[in-house]
């Protein structure tokens, strides 16, 4: 089948971004194309997972407590390889990790970026064949160029990212990232083995038609959010719906579908997890960066997830993500529960 040189690949598109910025090093670009050759490695693995021995746990577990899978480890390794031998990023953090990892060398230490990631969100569904993908944030350093980098450049709040992006592992392979310029979404192409520009400068719609959430864990919620989803349930055509309730439990493809068709991802705090789950760093502030840029909000159910200065490398907050609109629908009841 022969490719529609109209359409730009990831490489182009991204020098393209460049020539807007006349002083632009290219580091950045250049570290996206490195994540991206990290995902193409990966989704080989993920493809063939059911013919070779990677699927299922490798025996140990990660600094959360969980067990870690084969292919969990298989994507770290990936991650941290290509951004270890490229020239733009000076360190990482990973949710498989305990602790950062510095790139100390004479090239590493000149590098202006450093990145965050999960490398394959979603793994406990991988021996069921579910979509799962990878997350990704981008920092510029706090730290001085020409030295290691150091905690500091991996703790800063999510409004300072200058990228977030995720690949979902699904029935295609697509890689979506964000700049302070807009949200593109790519395409993975088997047949040439590049990403080609699929759904450029994506919005978020201000209102969708599903709500996503664990309804396992409705009566531990707080009192707020038990309502609204009630409210989602008791929705019809004369009250802006019906709502339909869409949970997947792998966060890059329930966001991912909410980010295209409208919705809402709640993953609220519980009388047993009152700090939240997910990772403030690996997951809440790329996804939140993402779907901001495209016009969406993204809270902790009190201030903007953006806001937050993390403490700690593998911090947890609740998560309300989506639609403008929805995301509105439930503050307003959580700040009427509260009064």
């Amino acid at each position: 089948m022969a490719t529609n040189r109209n359409i730009l690949t990831l490489d182009e598109f991204t020098i393209q971004e460049m020539r807007a910025f006349p002083n632009a090093t290219g580091e950045l670009a250049g570290l996206l194309r490195d994540i991206g050759l990290a995902a193409k490695r990966i989704n080989v693995e993920v493809n063939r997972a059911g013919l070779v021995d990677i699927l299922g746990d490798d025996g140990s577990t990660n600094v959360q407590g969980e067990e870690v899978k084969k292919l969990d480890v298989f994507a770290n390794d990936q991650l941290m390889g290509v951004l270890k031998h490229g020239i733009s990023c000076a360190g990482i953090g990973s949710e498989e990790l305990d602790d950062i990892v510095l790139f100390d060398d004479e090239i590493s230490n000149k590098a202006k970026y450093i990145c965050l990631f999960d490398p394959l969100d979603g793994s406990s569904n991988i021996d069921v064949n579910v979509s799962i993908g990878t997350i990704f944030s981008v920092y510029r350093r706090v730290s001085e160029l020409g030295k290691p980098a150091t905690k500091a450049d991996f703790l800063q709040a999510g409004n300072q990212q200058v990228a977030a992006g995720y690949v979902v592992y699904g029935s295609s392979t697509m890689l979506v990232y964000a700049t302070k310029r807009g949200v593109n979404g790519f395409t993975l192409d088997q047949s040439i083995g590049e990403y080609l520009l699929s759904h450029p400068n994506i919005k978020c719609p201000t209102i969708g038609k599903m709500y996503s959430v664990n309804h396992g864990n409705f009566f531990v919620f707080e009192q707020g959010v038990k309502e609204y989803i009630t409210a989602c349930q008791k929705k019809n055509e004369t009250n802006g719906g019906p709502y339909t309730q869409r949970y997947i439990g792998s966060m890059v493809s329930d966001v991912h579908r909410n980010l295209i068709r409208g919705g809402i991802f709640l993953y609220p705090s519980t009388t047993s997890k009152p700090k939240g789950k997910l990772r403030l760093l690996y997951e809440c502030n790329p996804f939140a960066f993402i779907v901001q840029k495209a016009g969406g909000k993204a809270t902790n159910g009190v201030i903007n997830i953006l806001d937050i200065v993390p403490t700690e490398l593998h911090q947890r907050s609740p998560l309300y993500i989506g639609s403008k609109f929805m995301m509105e629908e439930l503050e307003d009841f959580m700040e009427k529960s509260k009064k």
